[in-house]
């Protein structure tokens, strides 16, 4: 037992765990809310792409981080969430964490989003928290919309800012093909864009014929019909080199290409990982040399390893 917090030690001392990427299958952006944030609908999906991260108990809250160019101090989500749970708790101790990125960063795949999601989930169990996935939400939802989603992951319809969440049956045997285009986009300059335009259908996020049209599509296994997004549109006037990227998916062999998030990734839908692996390989005939990953679908954002 804990002097100070009175609550049980954990039984672990270390423990690993994998915060998997997301794509969003389909995304309209409507209006922006008082909040200055904009409601969207989109259908979220974790893919197999992932990041590791390892927490071990420590008397402070440490971090650091391989793999990639990423900053380990405190402005990062990973430190920035583990503090916030530790604050919310009152718990008196610490962690040691070591992330290991592989999930390319600011590239629309809602990498650290996920490692935020993670870090609430395993320092819950390592700290022997007890707090259920709900009494997570209002720290998820301070550290970011899509940190939300991430705590669960799968197949989701998701609106408002993205964080009010309805799962989906996902659609079984989908493979993708991910292209990573060494470029920064940032998301806010995509939200003003004067070509983002919106669906002027209603504000409502969750109510627009357009995004049930998607939903129902996505249901018989369409995804030609299912696959949008509206960001693409002011993104690739200014990188025009990412449509370009999209038709060589699709030339490739994909029934179905799109933008993920805000990009630069771009991703291809396939229906198995043969199919996947034959359109990676067009890809680099048609000289196309960016960094790419074959990935299946995953059910969970977040999943203790070790």
């Amino acid at each position: 037992m804990d002097a100070l917090s009175g609550r049980q030690a954990s039984v672990y001392s270390s423990t690993t765990w994998r915060s998997y990427a997301k794509i969003n299958l389909y995304l309209e952006v409507l209006k922006k809310r008082r909040d200055n944030y904009h409601n969207i609908e989109t259908i979220f999906q974790t893919v197999s792409l992932y990041d590791e991260l390892t927490f071990m108990d420590d008397t402070l809250v440490s971090m650091t981080c391989s793999g990639e160019n990423l900053e380990a101090g405190t402005s990062n989500l990973v430190y920035r969430a583990a503090m916030m749970l530790k604050e919310y708790t009152g718990y008196p101790r610490g962690a040691r964490i070591q992330l290991v990125k592989k999930i390319p960063v600011s590239a629309g795949l809602a990498g650290g989003s996920g490692n935020a999601a993670a870090t609430l989930i395993a320092l819950n169990k390592l700290w022997d928290l007890r707090l259920s996935v709900p009494q997570l939400f209002p720290l998820a939802r301070k550290l970011g919309a899509d940190v939300t989603y991430c705590l669960y992951g799968g197949t989701v319809a998701a609106t408002l800012r993205g964080d009010f969440l309805s799962p989906l049956p996902a659609a079984s045997g989908l493979w993708f093909v991910l292209v990573h285009p060494p470029i920064a986009v940032p998301a806010a300059q995509v939200y003003g864009h004067p070509q983002l335009g919106h669906s002027k259908e209603t504000q409502f996020a969750g109510r627009t014929p357009g995004f049930r049209k998607a939903i129902r599509a996505f249901a018989v296994g369409d995804m030609e019909g299912a696959v949008f997004n509206r960001m693409e549109a002011p993104v690739f006037s200014t990188y025009k080199n990412l449509a370009v990227i999209k038709q060589q998916i699709l030339d490739s062999g994909c029934e179905a290409a799109a933008m993920s998030g805000s990009g630069p990734t771009m991703f291809g839908v396939c229906r198995s990982q043969q199919q996947a692996l034959r359109v990676a390989e067009n890809l680099k005939q048609r000289g196309v040399t960016y960094r790419t990953h074959i990935a299946a679908l995953t059910p969970v954002g977040v999943e203790r390893i070790a």
